[in-house]
């Protein structure tokens, strides 16, 4: 029981810092990225490059995927979706747009990179071994510095002057302009803020999945599981989601490991029946 506590903690923390980037963009946008799993490959292979072929220190690989995760997203969110919503009033454009971005770093991921799989040396060497529990260390260290992710960003959301703006802008888009919000600004850091943090969690899991170019869908379905489940928009609901579908797939994969895939066939049909009693999540609201 120790070991599946401990391996859905890890998986959650990882999962929740996932999802904390998914959701904030939808609050701020209403806005569904689904290229939100690309954007995790591509922090994973920029750490890749910098860590594993160039050398450099690790946490200067970390630093150097979220900037750029940044930069992307800032672009992104102003020369793309921005001028998709201020033309269309119809929610399916920007789902249209976020697809279509999804299909063209799935594109220029491959060309970059190609599509072997590609690991790093390991940050951390040396097993833990005691009270029941066995985890490697570099596990450990990227859980631990998930959770440090994770609470620097509520912390930050909560009491800086730009999470402030952002949480009025989640809340109430028209009411918060009409107080002087600048929309348009802190959409843009807002998407900046997402995108960084799929490619720092990236950056932080390729010490120990490794990546490659094609679990960039995957990383999606599994950030919108984990938003469904605690309800989008919602900071709190992702995070909460994040650790539900960590324990679960934790205690699904040491329950049902001698039925090989089936253990997301169990989560899926679990989150059918949940979404039927509640569909708006655990701390949603209703959509639109």
């Amino acid at each position: 029981m120790e070991q599946v506590i401990a391996n859905g903690l890890y998986l959650g923390a990882q999962y929740a810092l996932i999802a904390l980037g998914l959701t904030l963009i939808f609050a701020l946008m209403n806005v569904l990225n689904f290229a939100h799993g690309q954007m995790y490959v591509l922090g994973g292979f920029i750490t890749y490059t910098v860590y594993g072929q160039l050398g450099l220190p690790f946490l200067v690989a970390l630093l150097a995927s979220g900037v750029t995760l940044a930069v992307i997203g800032a672009l992104m969110e102003k020369f793309l979706f921005r001028t998709v919503i201020r033309r269309s009033h119809r929610e399916e454009s920007t789902m249209l747009l976020a697809a279509a971005t999804a299909f063209f770093f799935d594109a220029v991921i491959l060309l970059l990179f190609g599509e072997k799989q590609r690991g790093v040396p390991k940050i951390v060497k040396g097993v833990f071994n005691d009270a029941g529990i066995i985890m490697p260390y570099d596990r450990i260290v990227v859980g631990a510095l998930a959770i440090v992710f994770i609470a620097a960003f509520v912390l930050y959301m909560q009491y800086s002057r730009v999470g402030r703006a952002m949480r009025a802008l989640a809340q109430d888009r028209v009411a918060a302009q009409l107080m002087g919000v600048r929309v348009d600004r802190y959409s843009m850091i807002g998407f900046a803020m997402g995108a960084m943090l799929a490619g720092v969690v990236g950056g932080l899991l390729v010490t120990i999945t490794g990546v490659n170019s094609g679990i960039g869908g995957p990383i999606s379905i599994k950030a919108f599981l984990m938003v469904m489940i605690g309800g989008a928009g919602v900071v709190g609901g992702a995070i909460a989601g994040g650790f539900i579908l960590g324990m679960m797939e934790s205690v699904g994969l040491t329950v049902l490991r001698e039925y090989g895939d089936v253990t997301y066939l169990v989560i899926f049909a679990a989150l059918m029946v949940f979404l039927s009693v509640r569909p708006n999540g655990l701390m949603g609201k209703p959509w639109g």
